[in-house]
């Protein structure tokens, strides 16, 4: 496994970050396919066995229980200072707003349920997981200062932004003396390169390290055209994300299976092994050790430049879909619910 610093930070992470949404109680959240406690304990272990010291959670996550999973196992496996966590937090709810709960107490609320969850004192990266467009920035950027400097997190990062906001945040806590974004988590994969036109470019001048989401498409970068997974039948939320693309998309899922073949390894390491050409630490789910296995050889696995050119030449662009697109001022949004352990949020 190699590993790098995480941007900004001083933080070394593995190249594979491991996503945890795939933890936790399924009767607690939005997805029918998340592991239970016992078999998100052998994937973590594995991971950790493998070189992998970088975990990603949220609170959104299965009413919290994605962190309480996490916490336990590696209180149990590994020496805190050892491995990297992060988590995230969400906006604040219209019932906070209402009750005038500011940015402020909003994070410090959140962030003291993360780490009981996580039964930690602190956590080494959290992140801002959507747009908070109802919240004044500089109270966020307070907010998140005022937890660093409590020593509840180490450094912070944030998720699901464009560019110019990632720059007006930063800019905002240069001039404030608050903590900065060290790092971004957004939507980027060979069937979804959009933030190659504008945050990729910003991340390369600020030393801002990428770690995106859905770096294998739901599992659609890792299957043979024709393969099924539990995950593919019952994942609305990447059915929304990938299936009106799917056209498109085929072309370049045919290749990275081509090309898999040509060189005898399996997709996922293909997929995984572009994109860490790109950036610093994709967030990889796991529910099965294969997954595991295979973002791990991704990490070792070199593409030439003409095969990295084979795998991009059919793209072509594409709408934004997911949080991006939902969770922005104009757009028309369907009801998205996210359950906390304590809160249930309707971004609608």
């Amino acid at each position: 496994m190699e590993y790098r610093k995480l941007g900004n930070s001083e933080l070394n992470v593995s190249r594979i970050c491991m996503g945890c949404m795939g933890f936790g109680d399924a009767k607690n959240g939005q997805h029918s396919w998340t592991l239970d406690e016992e078999h998100s304990r052998r994937i973590i272990r594995q991971g950790l066995e493998l070189g992998i010291n970088f975990f990603d959670t949220a609170i959104g996550y299965q009413s919290g229980t994605s962190e309480q999973y996490l916490g336990r196992a590696l209180r149990d496996f590994v020496p805190r200072d050892k491995v990297v966590v992060a988590t995230k937090f969400l906006p604040r709810t219209q019932e906070e707003i209402s009750a005038g709960i500011t940015g402020q107490q909003h994070i410090e609320q959140m962030i003291n349920t993360s780490l009981k969850n996580l039964g930690m004192d602190y956590v080494d990266l959290y992140i801002y997981h959507m747009w908070d467009y109802e919240t004044p920035l500089y109270d966020i950027m307070d907010g998140l200062n005022r937890i660093v400097k409590a020593g509840k997190a180490r450094y912070v990062g944030i998720s699901n932004c464009f560019a110019y906001q990632l720059a007006r945040a930063n800019d905002l806590a240069e001039k404030e003396g608050f903590a900065k974004f060290v790092s971004i988590q957004s939507h980027y994969n060979l069937i979804f390169r959009e933030e190659e036109r504008e945050m990729a470019k910003l991340c390369a001048e600020d030393n801002i390290a990428m770690t995106p989401y859905s770096s294998l498409a739901g599992g659609r970068l890792s299957k043979h055209p024709g393969e099924t997974s539990k995950r593919l039948r019952e994942d609305s939320y990447a059915r929304l994300k990938y299936d009106a693309t799917a056209p498109q998309d085929a072309a370049i899922i045919d290749r990275v299976a081509e090309l898999a073949d040509k060189r005898g390894v399996t997709m996922t390491e293909i997929s995984l092994a572009w994109l860490l050409t790109k950036v610093t630490a994709p967030v990889v789910g796991a529910t099965k050790p294969s997954h595991v296995e295979g973002a791990a050889k991704a990490a070792e696995l070199k593409l030439t430049p003409e095969e990295a050119a084979y795998l991009e030449e059919p793209y072509v662009p594409h709408r934004l879909v997911g949080v991006m697109a939902q969770n922005t001022p104009d757009a028309a949004k369907k009801p998205h619910v996210w359950s906390t352990g304590s809160q249930k949020i309707q971004r609608s």
